[in-house]
């Protein structure tokens, strides 16, 4: 027997927690596995054991709390519930990855051995390492997904009980968040962590402004609810007539994406109007389609509000990316404020709360897994070229994780879904390996459109080719996704007539550039930056300082682009900033 190194009111607590584990597991919809999940806390238990975390409390509720948080908020079961529990025991102490597979078998091991793998940070002091540690945790996620949904639940308890650091630290730890851990979630389907951890990343690297938004939310709370009190009552009582099994809730904007509008937007708090918005979320009944009833509520809603003609959303025709479905549609409310309504059904739901979990919950054949299996996929075959550049991987990956999707048709009425910005090169590297090799072209809703064409969503496309026509270097400028330029690249490699273009091409895309900004320290300036830089131009971002006194800033950065127009375009962009006074190159390597 173990001699336990806390107090009993301690033990009562670590206990509790337990308790309330087995309750989230046995309220689940997994087969019951009480006694593996038990071995598997024992084990953790014994082997933290007097561990505390820097607030005090014992190191074995932070397992414990991520095993919650897979079960409860991503939905997944005694496997990964398992791995949360023992996913610091071969880091921290002195079991081993054997060890654990002797007693719980492979696949709780690997899972393990694969959360150990990604224990440090994601972020280096050097851009090269940076995307190292990224392809790291990409090839980790791509051997088992559940190491990737088992990392976040660990990041997510990490955030919430971030205020233990140091600020040095908390900042270091939200900046990562917000870089590669938030999107991965939204990409996996995962809403509500993904907006969690955007608005704990903000709080940490923002205090001063996230306290300010958040003190006006509350303050506007009780009106809000008022308000929308008023305009859900007649929305529920037509449901109710129609026979429906539904729950209609407020959603209230996180402080994060509060301060995203005002910085889009350039207005104040007081001028941003959409604070609520309404969800209906129903049992579908047999008698027809989800669609067809998704439709139908919808019918119902416009019959009592006004429809905003150009904010009707469809995503259940055709679902985003990550598996996202519902309707949503923006209608006038009785105080003349647009209000956003989301329909779903509790499918719809379960998939956008649990994501990847739940989607895996719903397949019905091999088949089946939509546009995430196809990701997922296209993740695997990058890591597949042999030696793939550190950094091209990193901006490719970066791209196919941040970006919106569009949605454009073939010839026969097929929907194919593409990141945003995608050209009619990458349609045809999707579509298939030699289509895209032999492409000069396509006809997009009948006209002739370049390689080079940027797609957008609703267009018709029918790629045309030629079999004189083989792949250039320039090629690699114009492929947007990840699966067409590794694409290039291996033909490049394979027929060994283009490698010394290939690596000219390769060495524009490592130039670094040192940039000095200095203007006046206004609110949002610094996102308006980043924002130029990461989302707009995909360029990364190898280090940045930022100085402030007496209301104005100075700021160093480095980035890693692909060209130096590139370099010209990003400068050009930062000086149309009201409050940015100057921005100069001062080297370029």
């Amino acid at each position: 027997m173990v001699t336990s190194d806390f107090t009993p009111d301690e033990e009562r607590l670590i206990e509790a927690e337990f308790e309330a584990l087995l309750d989230d597991y046995l309220h689940s919809m997994h087969s019951q596995r009480i006694e593996l999940i038990t071995r598997a806390y024992h084990l953790a238990k014994q082997a933290h054991n007097g561990v505390r975390r820097l607030s005090g409390e014992p190191y074995i509720m932070h397992p414990l709390s991520v095993a919650r948080i897979v079960v409860k908020e991503i939905g997944l079961g005694s496997t990964s519930i398992c791995a949360a529990l023992l996913h610091d025991v071969v880091e921290d102490t002195d079991y081993t990855v054997d060890d654990i597979r002797h007693q719980f078998g492979d696949k709780i091991a690997s899972i393990v051995e694969g959360l150990t793998k990604l224990s440090g940070g994601v972020f280096a002091d050097k851009a090269m390492k940076q995307a190292e540690n990224v392809r790291k945790l990409v090839l980790t996620m791509s051997e088992d997904i559940r190491v990737m949904l088992v990392k976040l639940a660990d990041r997510l308890h990490n955030m919430r009980t971030l205020a233990a650091q140091r600020p040095e630290k908390q900042r270091k730890i939200a900046a990562e968040t917000q870089y590669i851990y938030a999107p991965m979630a939204h990409r996996l389907g995962l809403f509500p962590i993904k907006s969690e951890l955007e608005n704990l990343s903000f709080k940490y690297e923002y205090p001063e402004q996230y306290a300010e938004i958040e003190a006006k939310l509350r303050a506007n709370k009780d009106t809000q609810m008022d308000s929308f009190e008023s305009f859900a009552a007649p929305i529920r009582r037509k449901l109710t007539m129609m026979g429906y099994d539904f729950k209609l809730y407020a959603r209230t904007k996180t402080v994060y994406s509060v301060y995203k509008k005002m910085v889009k937007k350039g207005i104040p708090f007081e001028q941003i109007y959409d604070l609520l918005a309404a969800r209906i979320v129903f049992e579908p009944s047999s008698d027809f389609s989800e669609k067809d009833q998704c439709w139908m509520i919808y019918s119902a809603i416009t019959e009592i509000y006004r429809p905003h003609p150009e904010r009707i959303r469809d995503w259940i025709s055709m679902p985003k990316a990550n598996g996202y479905e519902a309707l949503h549609v923006t209608v006038m409310g009785q105080n003349g404020q647009w209000i956003e309504v989301q329909i779903r059904t509790k499918r719809m739901h379960e998939l956008a709360e649990h994501g990847l979990a739940a989607h895996w919950r719903y397949k019905t054949g091999e088949n089946s897994g939509g546009e995430l299996d196809k990701w997922l996929k296209e993740i695997k075959d990058v890591l597949a070229n042999p030696d793939p550049d550190a950094i091209a991987f990193l901006d490719t990956f970066k791209l196919n994780l941040f970006a919106h999707e569009v949605f454009v048709f073939t010839p026969k009425g097929d929907i194919r879904t593409l990141a945003q910005g995608a050209t009619v090169l990458d349609l045809a590297y999707q579509l298939h390996t030699e289509l895209g090799e032999h492409c000069i072209g396509a006809n997009v809703n009948r006209s002739a459109r370049p390689l080079s064409y940027i797609l957008q969503s609703g267009d018709q496309v029918e790629i045309l080719t030629s079999k004189k026509q083989k792949p250039e270097p320039e090629w690699l400028e114009i492929a947007v996704t990840a699966k067409a330029k590794d694409n290039i690249k291996k033909y490049f490699k394979k027929t060994n007539g283009l490698i010394a273009a290939l690596q000219r091409d390769e060495t524009t895309q490592s130039r670094v550039a040192k940039i000095h900004i200095q203007g006046a320290d206004k609110f949002g300036v610094l996102m308006n930056i980043l924002n130029i830089i990461c989302n707009e131009h995909k360029a990364n971002l190898r280090e940045l300082h930022v100085t402030s006194d007496n209301g104005m800033f100075v700021c160093n950065l480095e980035l890693v682009v692909f060209k130096q127009k590139v370099v010209s375009q990003i400068c050009m962009k930062l000086r149309a900033i009201p409050s940015i006074n100057a921005v100069d190159v001062v080297a370029m390597n």
